[in-house]
């Protein structure tokens, strides 16, 4: 058997004796339940864990993670997560952490195909469109894909509270922030977009639901 895959239980049993030795109950209340404040929507990229690089523990982020942590209204696997975070874990905070260097981002900004994923990237591929003469401004590489990172949180946020998951929690008085934030891999830092959304107010009205029961 690989060598690579022993280690991680190597490492899994060495984990478990720190936690003990810290604190002897850690494991005993995590098997009684769970109850996080955030919600974390990320990129399934392995350098931006969510628990390491917030310095939580286990039971303290509810995570969601998809290529280059997108919020599509069809996305069952999403929803779920975000009805089940909201609606019974009554998470306070929902962040939405994209991340500079981005590969699915970057894959957006080209024309490559590269399989099945393109059709997740053409959801991204959108988000440029919706921001298409800011970005085209923009003539280094680097920074035009930072830009569009930013950008990606920021419509991501946006559509979160398009939700109805998200609207009815407002709806019914139930406190919920949605924030943006993007992780830097080159020195380890989130940088906070400052994007606190907690009502419909910013939304066109198109998108906020009449929530009243039905006649």
């Amino acid at each position: 058997m690989a060598e690579s895959y022993l280690k991680l239980f190597k490492n899994n049993q060495e984990w478990v004796a720190k936690m003990n030795e810290q604190e002897p109950e850690f494991f005993h209340k995590l098997a009684n339940g769970q109850s996080p404040e955030f919600l974390w929507i990320g990129c399934s990229d392995s350098r931006v864990p969510a628990n390491e690089i917030t310095g939580t523990l286990p039971g303290e982020i509810f995570v969601h993670r998809n290529i280059a942590n997108m919020v599509i209204h069809t996305d069952m696997s999403m929803l779920s997560v975000l009805d089940y975070s909201v609606n019974v874990l009554k998470v306070k905070h929902i962040i939405v952490c994209g991340h500079y260097g981005c590969g699915g981002v970057n894959a957006a900004m080209g024309n490559k195909s590269v399989g099945l994923i393109d059709n997740w990237l053409r959801h991204i591929k959108d988000v440029y469109r919706f921001h298409k003469d800011e970005l085209d401004s923009i003539q280094d590489s680097r920074e035009r894909s930072n830009r569009f990172v930013e950008l990606n949180v920021m419509e991501q946020v946006l559509d979160l509270s398009k939700t109805s998951i998200v609207q009815s929690a407002w709806a019914h008085g139930q406190f919920l922030q949605i924030h943006g934030v993007v992780y830097d891999v080159a020195n380890g830092i989130l940088k906070d977009l400052n994007l606190i959304t907690n009502g419909t107010e910013n939304l066109e009205a198109m998108y906020v639901l009449d929530s009243s029961p039905l006649a």
